[in-house]
């Protein structure tokens, strides 16, 4: 049987989280072998804020050596910058003509966004949801791995491909969303309503995957809980207990039960304490080849070179076939 495709990506700024590793990296290393995956670093989604070039770049092999160090096989995947591949531009203009402002008005990523660079409200932000469509349907993915942030665009994807379907016939491939049971959203250390973020102000709300074992013990010691001193789940009530116990579930692979069980009669030094140390045997493995990967701009450049030819291949023929219906010349 032929494999449903999966597309998801990670913009190229900032440093990457535990948050960005649990909600998606791990689940991402469990699919390489039932899916037809293409992991892309979007550094052309990076371009909505200002970058320093010179970080951007650096940033973006940043990205790709998280990717392989934390299990990804450039064998098994796709692995590619999305600025390699021009077949995401080509596509965005078309859908760009076929994606009505009314529905970009209502994206509310487009609104957070414009109130915290409001000194930078481009257009490029406003059409964000157009790319990140072209994405997605230039390989006909049949799945995208999102978390609820990312659900709207994902409808608007849907929107636009069903669109495109009824005037000229069978094209796009409609996507679904795949969420993974837990830790789709990994919540912050100090603000544990908030979703943890690369771009957070406060760097005891966010572990970093290249934070040194030191550094994820203070943050913990430092992590929001309650006055209840019970390791109990209840994200309602006990948001910052709940974010912690499904942190160490995800790690150390238990229940909540289990990890209530565990932890019955003790406090939350004796808990914060395992999760830290869980985080800290997780991540010193994957820090290890991270650094060697970077050392080695060789392997990193063949990975993306490859990564690029084979995601070419697909997303060209496909953008083709867009080109055809609207009526362009294309070359055979």
């Amino acid at each position: 049987m032929k494999k449903k495709t999966i597309l998801s990506g990670i913009q190229a700024t900032g440093n990457l989280t535990l948050g960005n590793y649990l909600g998606a990296i791990k689940n991402w290393v469990k699919m390489q072998d039932e899916y037809d995956c293409y992991y892309m670093i979007a550094d052309l989604h990076s371009l909505t804020v200002r970058n320093d070039p010179e970080v951007l770049r650096k940033r973006a092999l940043q990205v790709l050596a998280i990717y392989v160090a934390a299990g990804l096989d450039p064998d098994k995947n796709t692995i590619f910058l999305q600025s390699h591949v021009d077949s995401h531009v080509k596509l965005n203009w078309i859908l760009n003509c076929y994606t009505y402002m009314g529905e970009l008005n209502r994206m509310t990523q487009f609104k957070d966004k414009s109130a915290k660079h409001a000194d930078n409200i481009n257009s490029g932000l406003f059409t964000y949801p157009v790319l990140m469509a072209s994405d997605i349907l230039v390989y006909n993915a049949d799945l995208v791995p999102v978390g609820e942030d990312q659900r709207q665009h994902l409808e608007i994807t849907r929107d636009i491909a069903e669109r495109f379907n009824s005037i000229y016939g069978e094209t796009f491939v409609i996507p679904e969303g795949y969420i993974g049971e837990q830790g789709a959203r990994i919540m912050g250390l100090q603000e544990p309503m908030a979703k943890m973020s690369k771009s957070a102000t406060n760097l005891n709300d966010v572990i970093f995957l290249n934070d040194s074992p030191e550094d994820i013990r203070k943050k913990l010691k430092k992590a929001v809980t309650d006055s209840e001193n019970c390791v109990r789940y209840d994200k309602e009530n006990k948001p910052g207990v709940s974010n912690l116990m499904t942190i160490y579930g995800l790690l150390e692979e238990k229940t909540m039960e289990e990890i209530e069980q565990e932890f019955a009669g003790k406090g939350y030094g004796d808990f914060k304490t395992a999760v830290a140390e869980a985080i800290v045997k997780k991540l010193q493995p994957l820090q290890q080849k991270y650094c060697k990967l970077l050392e080695n701009s060789e392997e990193l450049k063949a990975i993306y070179e490859i990564g690029a030819k084979k995601a070419a291949e697909r997303a060209n023929q496909i953008v083709k076939e867009v080109y055809r219906k609207v009526g362009l010349i294309v070359d055979e």
